[in-house]
């Protein structure tokens, strides 16, 4: 049996040093956690990937968590030790995500030496009461402090993660998170509206009646980013991501085109042929399972043609290129003109694409496409 092509691996770092109220993602305090048995089970889940899957790699993302929680001595380990088990002189991109006060000069000369050419820096914000709000631990000089470092470092692209519709930040104060971003001339901004996952301490305030979804907010917070961040020279090229000429995300780019990935880690999910799993979400598990020659893969779902077609409406819509119109089916070509006629999508070149109005509604939108 010929082994599945797989050209994009992620790498999930469960550690933060403080959980943020808002994150959903698979985290956890570092707390007494063998750090240099999860770097060998990591490496030996690395192993069995290398054996099950051809892995030609054009991207390589380090996410979280927070991978540079590691001790320069633990990350150099792993970064070390997956080239050793993997092929990477293919690679066109090998992402690492910062956060601030997790970096020193050695560290990040060492990221650079190890391969890794662009960083993710998790900044949110640059004022210091939506910093509170979010439950960050950094100060917005801690922030720039860091960003300096990075750049020192001589890392081809540095991208700044900013968020936005944050419980009582103003329009005001998000013009000058932008502004002070774009003083920096990062490589690339994404730029997230704040999304009330399950299981996070914001949710539980949501369902309380302590925070609110206000959409026409969202937009107006949407619309202040997507003008300050164009004038700037960024191009928009996904709903939540801007970058200058040639620093696009190849990574999340092929996540929106809805290519296959391995992840490593706990927590983590991949695709491949039509098959999606997640590594069970317990790092002491995790550890354990690898250490006994076992998969963390936890049981997955085999994913249908029809799955797969309706993930690319949610996916590929939010591009600039835009959703190929060949995957409307007939009943649903109908709901094409309707929102044409409403202003919210175009036909251009054989794809559908969003409008300005229909940039903040895009969820809407390919549920309306759907037929849902």
């Amino acid at each position: 049996m010929v082994a599945p092509s797989v050209r994009h691996l992620y790498v999930h770092i469960p550690f933060c040093h403080r959980v943020c109220p808002y994150c959903s993602f698979y985290k956890h305090t570092p707390g007494n956690t063998p750090m240099a048995a999860f770097v060998d089970a990591v490496l030996a889940e690395a192993e069995m990937a290398g054996r099950d899957y051809d892995l030609k790699l054009d991207t390589v993302y380090f996410g979280g968590g927070t991978p540079t929680a590691l001790s320069e001595v633990h990350l150099e380990r792993l970064l070390t030790g997956l080239r050793e088990r993997m092929d990477l002189t293919g690679v066109r991109e090998f992402t690492c995500e910062v956060n601030p006060r997790t970096i020193t000069d050695s560290k990040a000369d060492m990221m650079r030496a190890q391969g890794i050419d662009r960083i993710s820096l998790g900044i949110q914000a640059w004022d210091e009461e939506t910093l509170r709000t979010l439950g960050r631990d950094h100060a917005p000089d801690d922030a720039e402090e860091t960003f300096h470092t990075l750049r020192k470092a001589g890392f081809r692209s540095v991208s700044i993660d900013l968020m936005f519709s944050i419980p009582g930040q103003s329009l005001e104060a998000w013009r000058g998170t932008l502004e002070r971003s774009i003083s920096l001339n990062p490589n690339h901004i994404s730029a997230y509206n704040l999304n009330y996952e399950e299981d996070t301490e914001f949710f539980e305030r949501l369902r309380k009646g302590q925070y609110r979804v206000e959409e026409e907010r969202d937009a107006d917070f949407f619309y202040a980013a997507l003008d300050q961040l164009n004038s700037a020279g960024y191009e928009h090229y996904e709903i939540s991501n801007y970058a200058r000429p040639g620093y696009r995300s190849i990574h999340n780019e092929a996540y929106w085109l809805g290519e296959d990935y391995i992840g490593l880690g706990p927590g983590s999910y991949s695709t491949a042929k039509d098959h999606r799993w997640q590594n069970i979400a317990d790092t002491n598990r995790y550890i354990e399972l690898l250490q006994s020659g076992q998969s963390a893969a936890q049981p997955g779902e085999a994913l249908t043609a029809e799955q797969r077609r309706t993930e690319r409406f949610g996916l590929e819509l939010r591009t600039a290129r835009g959703l190929p119109e060949s995957l409307v089916k007939a009943p649903e070509q109908r709901m094409i003109r309707v929102l044409g006629e409403e202003g919210l999508l175009l036909v251009e070149n054989g794809h559908i694409r969003l409008t300005r109005a229909g940039k903040p509604l895009v969820d809407s939108v390919a549920v309306a496409l759907m037929g849902a």
